[in-house]
């Protein structure tokens, strides 16, 4: 079982990137899913996760009305279209599949973690 991160690079301030997590091995179209993420020196912190159908999200304070969770299970992907980035977002973005079918920001809640994707904000 494996998830892919991909999508990540470097963008000015304001900028936007759509992070791709594509999922293989096994499908999560009965899962949950999640992206979380860690900077430099810190601990890793939810971003958002998204319940197994797709209509039911839940967002970090931090990135609610700027990020976007979303999911195409025909493609076994889950996205996260990131807007209005700041220098605070930079970090290595991890996706990861929950064991349940809601959503959750707890990370003792997944089971399979991808390998992460850098992003970076410049100011």
């Amino acid at each position: 079982v494996q998830l892919q991160a991909s999508g990540g690079g470097l963008v000015q301030a304001g900028g936007s990137l759509r992070l791709s997590c594509a999922a293989s091995g096994r499908t999560f179209s009965r899962n949950g899913m999640g992206w979380f993420r860690q900077a430099p020196g810190k601990e890793r912190e939810f971003v958002a996760s998204i319940n197994w159908n797709g209509f039911s999200t839940y967002y970090a304070d931090s990135v609610k009305g700027r990020f976007t969770i979303s999911r195409d299970n025909a493609k076994n992907t889950v996205y996260l279209q990131m807007n209005s980035l700041k220098p605070e977002d930079t970090a290595v973005y991890y996706c990861a599949a929950g064991s349940g079918s809601g959503y959750s920001n707890a990370a003792f809640e997944y089971d399979y973690w991808g390998q992460g994707t850098q992003v970076t904000v410049s100011s």
